[in-house]
């Protein structure tokens, strides 16, 4: 059953990268896209078979739903670090599957969950936690589209005070531009 869940979890984080990575859509806090930013839904798997391809040789595009013995977010395995690049809030393609996993696993749990948005030490404090506030406040935005009640969702910045790595240059910067789901 694990390995099943394992194969499972592996396919849908395959299948939900292709299908974002085709979407070049960003999130914008200043613009009202609602719809233009809802990932795709995904189809109960029908007469395709794992491959992706069905019986006639046609390419399918559904994929088998995701249960958890029951449970959504009891994978411990699920990231839920959203990392940004320098000066920016939109969320990176490569992490939409992310934002979608722990979206899936707070819709079916229903628990509430910190959105923590930080950035590296370049930059003033105020101008640090503006940021920070702005990618949580992006996430936020993202798990909305997908389904998440507002309520859910708590979007705070500490800007630069707490940073994942110590030092400085580009590689520990780029660990400290991110955003962390906790759930509560």
């Amino acid at each position: 059953m694990k390995n099943v869940r394992t194969l499972s979890l592996a396919a849908l984080a395959v299948a939900s990268a292709a299908l974002l990575s085709a979407c070049g859509s960003a999130v914008k806090l200043d613009e009202n896209q609602a719809n233009a930013n809802k990932p795709a839904p995904i189809a109960n798997a029908g007469s395709g078979n794992a491959s992706g391809v069905n019986n006639g040789g046609a390419a399918t595009t559904t994929v088998a739903p995701i249960v958890v013995d029951g449970k959504a977010g009891a994978d411990a395995n699920l990231a839920n670090v959203i990392y940004f690049d320098f000066d920016s809030f939109v969320v990176k393609d490569e992490f939409k599957p992310v934002v979608e996993g722990n979206g899936k696993a707070l819709i079916a749990s229903g628990k509430k969950a910190a959105v923590e948005g930080h950035a590296d030490e370049r930059g003033s404090k105020e101008y640090n936690l503006a940021l920070g506030q702005k990618r949580a406040e992006a996430v936020v935005k993202s798990l909305t589209l997908i389904g998440v009640k507002a309520e859910q969702l708590e979007a705070v910045s500490f800007g630069e005070e707490k940073p994942a790595v110590t030092g400085s240059g580009e590689e520990v910067w780029a660990k400290n531009r991110r955003v962390e789901l906790r759930t509560k």
